[in-house]
């Protein structure tokens, strides 16, 4: 009877150690991870042959889908939205004139976090592009391509779900410029 009360007491031990494992394997975060984000581009100037076009404080929307390969090294694929003014001047007159312009892009990024605390982590990304640029007024509808970097602050505030900041620098030319994000990060 005694072999009995301990093969039941130990199984039941070892049962229990299992569930407990299997449940905080489910809650414990997987490597897939989406960014959510809010952006503003800066603009910058470009010369055409007979005018300049300055783009203005643009703004739009993000979204970061990425998976961590293995300690702080993740591969990410991007895309934005963003609509601005882009001001054309006639370089022979300086007359000026206000614009409508709108820029998709899509990017793979390749990305490593630093965790400099438990909560606060420093991210640096590169990557290569595609933008889209519509400018409809004069005839502006292209697409372009070029390497993107960014660095980035990370604040964790659960397993789950941290908030984050970003600034990225583009190698492509246009009047969209560089860009800033704001934004909410979820882990799977």
């Amino acid at each position: 009877m005694k072999k009995i009360v301990s093969v039941i007491a130990i199984s039941s031990i070892l049962a229990a150690g299992l569930c407990a494992n299997e449940i905080e394997e489910k809650e414990s975060k997987s490597d897939f991870y989406m960014a959510v984000k809010a952006m503003a581009t800066l603009g910058s100037s470009i010369d055409e042959e007979t005018t300049t076009l300055k783009g203005g404080l643009g703004k739009g929307l993000g979204i970061d889908l990425g998976y961590e390969i293995s300690h702080g090294f993740s591969v990410e694929v991007d895309g934005t939205y963003i609509v601005n003014t882009v001001t054309e001047t006639e370089i022979a007159t300086g007359i000026s004139r206000d614009l409508s312009a709108s820029y998709a892009t899509s990017s793979m990024d390749f990305a490593y976090r630093y965790m400099a605390t438990e909560a606060l982590g420093l991210v640096a990304k590169c990557g290569y592009e595609y933008e889209f640029e519509k400018i409809a007024d004069i005839n502006v509808d292209k697409t372009s391509s070029g390497f993107v970097y960014a660095a980035a602050l990370v604040y964790e505030v659960s397993e789950h779900m941290a908030v984050l900041g970003e600034y990225e620098v583009t190698t492509i030319k246009g009047p969209r410029g560089n860009s800033a994000f704001a934004g909410v990060e979820y882990s799977f």
